[in-house]
């Protein structure tokens, strides 16, 4: 049976050092003339569209032309984010995912993919800059959708082949087990991001794993 992995990028995968809310938030100043104008919007487990409504949305900013406004957005923030991801002094590959991406890549069950919240090219920026992305064979990224569940959806119609599969979707935040379940996949949580692991437990994922430290044992708990 193939084993479709559905993997989360910030958080799980990475962290930018605010390399990723630098670049949106100077983004963001260039359109529309708000500095900081994600201050106090949740970016965590959130679609890039979604941010940059509910950012919209907290500054009175009408929405009218949406997608007009997202591929602008899109294309200032990746030209910021080029340059903040060198700017970030602490950003980093997390414990562990180096070696567990090597292991997984090997095995011929398993697919690697990502669903995250990331545009595609704010996902390869981030994921080339620490040397992950040849890792994966594509994914679902933050244009398909303003909704986890949503994305997951997709993911499963647009990325599975015919035939009998196993969803595992591995992510650092409860929106990410939340999305799972909603689509009947397995939900890997990961303490490595900014959500608790007290929080993540109370969300009731398949499997909680403080971070990937332990990539052998990951790798025998999954089953994979």
């Amino acid at each position: 049976m193939l084993k479709l992995l559905l993997f989360d990028v910030d958080g799980t995968l990475v962290l930018t050092g605010g390399a990723g809310i630098r670049a949106m938030n100077l983004a963001f100043a260039d359109l529309f003339g708000v500095e900081s104008g994600l201050a106090d919007v949740e970016v965590a487990g959130r679609i890039d569209t979604a941010i940059l409504r509910a950012a919209l949305t907290k500054h009175d900013i009408a929405c009218e032309a949406f997608p007009d406004m997202v591929d602008e957005f899109r294309e200032a923030y990746c030209r910021h984010l080029a340059r903040t991801l060198v700017e970030a002094k602490d950003g980093r590959v997390l414990p562990g995912v180096r070696e567990l991406l090597s292991a997984l890549q090997s095995k011929p069950d398993v697919r690697l993919s990502l669903a995250t919240g990331n545009f595609r090219r704010g996902a390869e920026l981030k994921l080339s800059y620490y040397g992950l992305w040849q890792y994966f064979d594509g994914g679902v990224f933050g244009e398909a959708c303003e909704d986890r569940a949503e994305l997951i959806a997709v993911a499963r119609r647009d990325l599975l082949p015919d035939g009998d599969s196993a969803v595992y979707v591995i992510g650092d935040t409860v929106h990410d087990v939340e999305a799972a379940r909603a689509n009947d996949a397995i939900a890997v949580a990961v303490a490595s991001g900014f959500t608790t692991e007290e929080t993540l437990r109370a969300a009731a994922p398949d499997f909680l794993f403080p971070d990937f430290s332990d990539w052998r044992a990951v790798l025998t708990v999954l089953r994979l």
